[in-house]
């Protein structure tokens, strides 16, 4: 299992590898509200995938919470909103807020 440190928040992070071969960050410790089932193959490589119906979660594997769900900085970054470029006006305050019919 690698771990590191998250660049943004600075919290521990366990890298696996996806069924497509991509690398996701999941928190380190097993969440029962987490989507992502976690398990080691028999190389010794940390796995993940998101299971399903057809393919639930397998007696050997952990529920995890990908990081980027939980990731403080990310929530922040999410909560402030972008800076309009030059020559482009907000018109969210001007917007109906009523059902059109």
């Amino acid at each position: 299992m690698r771990r590191t440190l998250c660049a943004s928040c600075q919290r521990p992070v366990l890298w696996t590898r996806t069924d497509a071969g991509r690398q996701l960050a999941v928190d380190p410790e097993p969440d029962p509200a987490g989507n992502t089932a976690v398990h080691r193959d028999g190389l010794g490589v940390t796995r993940s995938r998101r299971p399903t119906e057809e393919l639930p979660k397998a007696p050997w594997e952990k529920l995890h919470m990908p990081h980027v769900a939980s990731c403080p900085a990310r929530k922040r970054a999410e909560a402030t909103p972008a800076a309009l470029p030059a020559g482009v006006t907000d018109l969210s305050a001007f917007r109906r807020t009523r059902e059109r019919p």
